[in-house]
């Protein structure tokens, strides 16, 4: 009997730095969606866990977030059974779409129905918090506010309605680093709310930005060249996810937004497009 669920990326919608905190962390607000790009993962009974990858770059030991989530959940909750996971890695690693992160996401929600353990979204998130920030928002899988650490979601609709075409410039970005040469800003003109809920996407080039942005473009030139020639290809508003490496841009009509990613994958760059409005499948489905 086997077990599959998607694994879904993410981006961020402007990201707010607000304050470096004593404890090293940082006080943020930024605006999760979802994209069609996503992971596959099995599971299935076995005589010891095991967890195995597509993508042999990945490390799949004991620092993989989904072995740490694993651990978590059979510390705290129990396992009645052991499990082998198997990951169709799709999502590039470092890229700021939150691949490992909906991975762990997945692996606990997984766990609760292969277990029937009957856990609440609320009761795995507070298994996750050592896990990492974003976690939260996989678990809760509805776009939204995130603010404190990341991982307090206000649930509010901010999947784009627009095209999105999303670049992986094919190296990673350190968050840490990223983290460490931003400026925090307590005080923004407008909180991140008002903007994606009240202010049209053509006002976004002026109102959104992502704080990080000001660290990692001087480090990876790269990166503000795909952010340039996002705009070139007619993107209403572009911008870097996350930490990085990974630069989407958002696109009014099919046809320039196919136009783009055309362009940037015969560049040699993975790309991925999402339809306007989408919504992803959290499903977990025992596989026939």
């Amino acid at each position: 009997m086997t077990w599959v669920s998607n694994s879904y990326a993410k981006i961020n919608l402007g990201l707010h730095v607000l304050e470096r905190l004593p404890t090293g962390f940082h006080r943020i607000e930024t605006g999760f969606c979802f994209l069609e790009w996503s992971d596959r993962i099995e599971s299935r009974k076995s005589e010891s866990y095991s967890l195995t990858l597509s993508d042999s770059d990945i490390p799949d030991g004991e620092s993989n977030l989904i072995t740490r989530a694993y651990r978590i959940f059979e510390k705290y909750a129990g396992l009645k059974s052991e499990y082998r996971f198997h990951v169709q890695k799709r999502i590039p690693a470092g890229a700021g779409l939150g691949g490992g992160s909906s991975n762990a996401a997945r692996t606990l929600q997984m766990l609760n129905r292969m277990e029937n353990a009957g856990l609440s979204n609320d009761d795995l998130v507070d298994l996750s918090r050592t896990l990492g920030s974003d976690i939260a928002f996989f678990i809760h899988g509805h776009t939204g506010i995130g603010t404190g650490l990341g991982q307090e979601i206000e649930a509010v609709d901010l999947q784009p309605d627009a095209w999105i075409v999303t670049v992986w410039p094919g190296f990673e970005s350190s968050t840490a680093e990223a983290y460490l040469h931003c400026t925090p800003n307590p005080q923004p003109v407008l909180n991140l709310k008002t903007i994606l809920t009240e202010e049209p996407l053509s006002e976004w080039p002026i109102l959104l930005q992502n704080d990080l942005e000001q660290a990692v473009i001087p480090l990876h030139e790269t990166v503000g060249n795909l952010k340039d020639q996002m705009n070139e290809f007619g993107a209403v508003y572009s911008s870097m996810s996350g930490s990085g490496s990974a630069v989407f841009g958002l696109f009014d009509q099919d046809f320039v937004a196919l136009h783009a990613y055309d362009a940037f994958h015969d560049l040699g760059f993975r790309t991925h497009i999402t339809r306007p409005g989408f919504r992803p499948d959290h499903g977990i489905y025992l596989k026939e």
